[in-house]
């Protein structure tokens, strides 16, 4: 029995290491006029690291000043936020950028919001790599694509999620059905 037991354990974190996940939408709606963040809530204990990789399309600008902002998350209200990704040379051209964010520990993420202000630059997002490096289960790691520009001064983003998160029935006007 207790070999039966060992046995399954094994091959059930083999299997949860072998988890990798590529997802790419298409365009469907514009972009987020008043997303907020005052109602994240972490719901989760455990705080989780990722790993989030940006590349930059050869189109874009030499360099932004822009800020750049970051918001993903799980169908069970668990999210990850950053309001500026930024530092000396990020996001130059033809570039990939790495960002290690801290936050709640997701099931799986099912939407991926992006924030761009600052309309001199037109900074413009190839893809959005995001893995969890640290106690996350299932392990992860999920591609964007985007290729396109960003709205300024708006979030715009990805969401897939079954269900709406349970902070949608507390009242918030979130906007659904807003993707890219």
């Amino acid at each position: 029995m207790m070999k039966q037991v060992l046995l399954f354990f094994c091959f059930a974190s083999a299997l949860s290491l072998s988890v990798s996940e590529s997802k790419s939408n298409s365009l469907q709606n514009p972009a987020i006029d008043s997303f907020s963040f005052g109602y994240i809530q972490t719901k989760t204990p455990q705080n989780c690291s990722y790993l989030v990789t940006i590349s930059t399309r050869c189109s874009s600008p030499k360099f932004t000043w822009e800020n750049i902002g970051i918001a993903f998350g799980d169908a069970h209200g668990n999210e990850v936020y950053k309001g500026r990704l930024d530092g000396p040379g990020r996001f130059e051209q033809c570039s990939l950028d790495v960002f290690e964010i801290n936050g709640a520990c997701l099931s799986d993420i099912c939407f991926l919001w992006l924030y761009r202000s600052g309309a001199v630059d037109d900074w413009k997002p190839e893809s959005v790599k995001i893995s969890c490096s640290n106690a996350c289960f299932p392990i992860f790691n999920i591609h964007f694509n985007i290729n396109f520009s960003l709205p300024d001064a708006a979030w715009f983003g990805y969401k897939w999620c079954n269900t709406d998160p349970p902070y949608l029935a507390n009242g918030f006007p979130f906007p659904t059905g807003v993707f890219f």
